[in-house]
């Protein structure tokens, strides 16, 4: 999660894109609790794979590890020097059994890990393999290629960024080897490069499906996403016990974060709102607003607002980043 979330700016000019909130947990928060339950066993570690994200940061990173009874590790990835290199970065982890995932994708699966699997590399089919890094598989279902936005048509298995390895030192010596060799793809260490060599010697990668793949690399599909989260959790109650709501309608599934205050408001389906915000004559659906917000007489719709605004307009679509007066 090294990467400056540029595809998400202005949004991350404040807040790293790991943290930001979907459903009122960060994207990195619920991209591990989703990992956890893959698995049978306990996780013993999170490392955290970061540019200078801050102190702040670091210590939330260290909380969300400590909920689930991990030891958190923060790592340092100095240089954008590609995958393989970011994940080396992490080279006193790589010990045993490793999952590894990029943090801007959460995913649905019904699959548990087994002991006698070499490797698995979740994988989801998709109608654009051309943007997407695919895989291709032979008769018995094993992965054996490994391909980067591929101009003709080879598969349409799309990598979603999550990988399982039973030998975690043996994928830090193949990653080691790129490194040391300079084998560079596109610029960078890749990390299917690794992978390749790992098939070519005989470990086996077989493709883990996913019921539901959800993209947060951009803000149109963080606000996608997080309405999929909603939808997901729809049985839970998301609405805080002290939500302030006059001549309001609330039209679940919605996630109301503490001490907000809703006046002549119609807001969701697929809307979450940060603690202590203000909405005052507005129809909000389908967005993502952040705390301590106030905005007054707008009518939002695949919306993304930051904390600490104040709006007083009328939008129909809004990117707007932390921090931001408008209208006074």
């Amino acid at each position: 999660m090294a990467g400056m979330g540029k595809r998400m700016r202005p949004h991350t000019l404040t807040t790293p894109k790991p943290l930001l909130p979907i459903a009122g947990k960060p994207i990195v928060q619920r991209l591990v609790e989703d990992i956890a339950e893959l698995s049978h066993e306990p996780i013993e570690e999170i490392a955290f794979i970061i540019g200078d994200f801050g102190e702040e940061t670091e210590q939330h990173l260290l909380a969300i590890a400590k909920e689930l009874g991990a030891k958190g590790t923060i790592c340092y990835q100095k240089e954008a020097l590609g995958t393989a290199h970011a994940i080396l970065c992490a080279k006193d982890a790589l010990k045993g059994k490793v999952i590894v995932a990029f943090a801007d994708t959460l995913f649905k699966a019904n699959f548990k890990l087994k002991d006698d699997q070499d490797g698995v590399l979740w994988v989801q089919k998709i109608e654009n393999p051309e943007q997407f890094g695919v895989v291709q598989l032979d008769a018995k279902g094993h992965i054996v290629e490994f391909i980067e936005k591929p101009k003709a048509f080879v598969s349409d298995l799309a990598m979603i960024g999550i990988y399982y390895f039973k030998d975690g030192e043996n994928l830090a010596k193949e990653l080691q080897y790129l490194i040391d060799n300079n084998v560079i793809t596109g610029g960078e260490y890749q990390l299917p490069d690794a992978l390749r060599n790992m098939t070519r010697k005989g470990i086996e990668f077989i493709p883990g499906q996913v019921d539901d793949w959800m993209d947060c690399g951009n803000k149109n599909a963080t606000v996608q996403t997080n309405s999929s989260v909603l939808k997901y959790s729809s049985g839970k109650n998301l609405i805080s016990d002290d939500l302030t709501s006059v001549n309001s309608i609330v039209i679940p599934p919605c996630y109301i974060g503490k001490g907000v205050r809703l006046e002549n408001c119609v807001v969701g389906p697929g809307v979450s709102i940060g603690d202590n915000t203000q909405l005052k004559s507005c129809i909000v659906k389908d967005s993502i607003i952040m705390e301590a917000t106030i905005l007054e007489h707008l009518s939002l719709e695949n919306s993304m607002v930051g904390a600490h605004v104040e709006y007083l307009n009328k939008p129909l679509e809004l990117s707007m980043g932390s921090y931001t007066t408008y209208g006074k």
